[in-house]
């Protein structure tokens, strides 16, 4: 069973940035990985896709603000959001993007002056 450890989350000022990252507890080299995120009362919502060799896809929310990386060696999928807006305030999640896993506990951002 795949399990995913997201971490990076935290309190940011609008226009600041933070780099979020998922650990997998299994190789993800052949698996198209996805952020999403969450906000209390609302569906879970997509992010960044991203496919084993590198290709990238981006909801148009993010696009320009948001870089989807991975490193499979390492069994990561990383997150770096810049100019963080007050309405990307959310729990964010990685996990497949074809297949879903069990989701992780996610990790909380804030954007707030």
């Amino acid at each position: 069973q795949v399990q995913f450890v997201e971490s990076g989350g935290g309190l940011v000022q609008p226009g600041g940035s933070l780099r979020l990252s998922c650990t997998s507890s299994s190789i993800i080299n052949g698996i198209n990985m996805a952020w999403f995120r969450q906000v209390p009362g609302k569906e879970r919502e997509f992010i960044a896709l991203i496919t084993p060799s590198g290709n990238t896809n981006y909801a148009d929310f993010v696009k320009g603000r948001f870089t989807v990386s991975r490193d499979n060696a390492k069994r990561t999928v990383d997150l770096q959001m810049n100019n963080l807006k007050l309405e990307d305030t959310a729990v964010y999640y990685c996990n497949g993007a074809t297949y879903t896993f069990s989701w992780g506990q996610g990790t909380q951002v804030t954007v707030s002056s």
